[in-house]
């Protein structure tokens, strides 16, 4: 079970900031976020997400161990 973490306006969106959630991968933890919001699933999705695998940015799909933490990373603006 991935530990998973939302920043910003996607935590907000979600109404949640952590979560636990059964999942192998990637792909099948967005998956299991789509069954239950899709809109959430919507925004993980989107332009300048990044996702970050035990504090690792990550571009692809990578598998998950039990203990994994995932967080979801908003868009980050600035200079």
């Amino acid at each position: 079970m991935a530990r998973v973490l939302l920043f910003g306006p996607l935590r907000d969106l979600a109404g949640w900031r952590d979560r636990r959630i059964e999942a192998g991968s990637i792909e099948a933890l967005r998956a299991a976020i789509a069954d239950e919001d899709a809109e959430l699933a919507r925004a993980l999705a989107g332009p300048g997400v990044q996702v970050a695998v035990d504090q690792q940015v990550v571009r692809r799909d990578v598998a998950l161990s039990t203990g994994s933490e995932v967080a979801f990373l908003p868009p980050m603006s600035g200079g």
